[in-house]
């Protein structure tokens, strides 16, 4: 029998894709937007729901988690194994936005900088 495979809907969907056009790496875009309306989820939930594989998930929760953006814990589950890592998001999408739209105007600043400088070396086109 085959694994229903439930992705993200069509505005998470955006969401990443605008994320990823500022350049956050896919899988990073796709947990946080998947994570943007849920309180918490496990992994297993985010690499079936957000369309990712293990890997992905693991390295982009580890690279949420540096950024301050995402908590984890572990919580047991029934019977034997390892227990599931459960992710939430650690502040609200706005604040996250707010960082996001820092970083791009910090870098047109860099960039509007290094074009002022090119022309004063008497670089022109």
């Amino acid at each position: 029998m085959k694994a229903l495979m439930k992705q993200i809907d069509e505005k998470n969907e955006e969401i990443a894709d605008t994320l990823i056009s500022l350049g956050m790496k896919r899988p990073i875009a796709r947990v946080l937007s998947y994570l943007k309306n849920r309180n918490e989820v496990t992994s297993v939930e985010l690499e079936r729901e957000a369309g990712l594989r293990q890997p992905e998930v693991s390295i982009a929760t580890k690279e949420l988690k540096e950024y301050g953006w995402v908590n984890e814990r572990e919580e047991k589950k029934p019977g034997k194994g390892r227990p599931h890592k459960v992710y939430s998001l650690k502040v609200g999408f706005g604040k996250i936005i707010a960082q996001l739209e820092k970083q791009q105007r910090t870098a047109i600043d860099e960039t509007q900088k290094n074009i002022k400088r090119l022309k004063g070396l008497g670089i022109s086109a």
